[in-house]
């Protein structure tokens, strides 16, 4: 089974982002789950989410603790230290950030990609909305799902219009993340 954890702030889109990673890989022809886990949090305050994607049925119901996977919205979000200390020894984890892997100091025994998710979807979409680059960068840089999966979720969550930026955004996602 594989394990996915997003972290991000409200309003940022990590819940839809677990939901069309799970709905992706469903596509693909596996099994999945996406929930999040947040209370009365509002716009701004942090966010997870969780995905599970396996090959057969997923009985397990509880939060992940120590993911394969992690996808970080908000690079400000690494500052609590415990957001990556769980994490599977070589974990793959992607960061929303300006900066180069090289420069962050982080574990060195996990696997980090780097994405100016915020950057390109100004650029794209208009707004910092980086759910869907983030999605992208998943597909490019993991393999575990396929950008026709995402690109059905996104259509079929999505008003048409919505939908073309959207996957617009998703598909240079899948293309930049293994530029870095």
């Amino acid at each position: 089974m594989i394990e996915i954890r997003i972290h991000g702030r409200g309003g940022q889109g990590s819940v839809t982002m677990a939901e069309l990673l799970a709905e992706a890989a469903f596509y693909g022809g596996k099994e999945a789950q996406a929930f999040p886990n947040f209370g009365v949090e509002r716009r701004g305050a942090p966010v997870t989410a969780y995905v599970r994607i396996d090959s057969k049925p997923i009985r397990l119901r509880s939060q992940i603790y120590s993911p394969d996977y992690a996808i970080i919205q908000d690079a400000s979000l690494l500052n609590d230290g415990k957001i990556l200390a769980d994490l599977k020894r070589g974990a793959s984890v992607i960061i929303n950030t300006s900066k180069k892997a090289s420069e962050l100091s982080l574990p060195k025994n996990l696997k980090i990609k780097t994405i100016n998710a915020s950057g390109l979807a100004l650029e794209i979409i208009g707004k910092p909305i980086i759910n869907t680059i983030l999605l992208g960068a998943f597909a490019g840089s993991t393999g575990l799902i396929q950008l026709s999966g995402a690109e059905k979720a996104i259509k079929e969550r999505f008003s048409a219009e919505i939908a073309e930026k959207n996957i617009a955004a998703l598909r240079r996602g899948f293309e930049v993340i293994n530029q870095n």
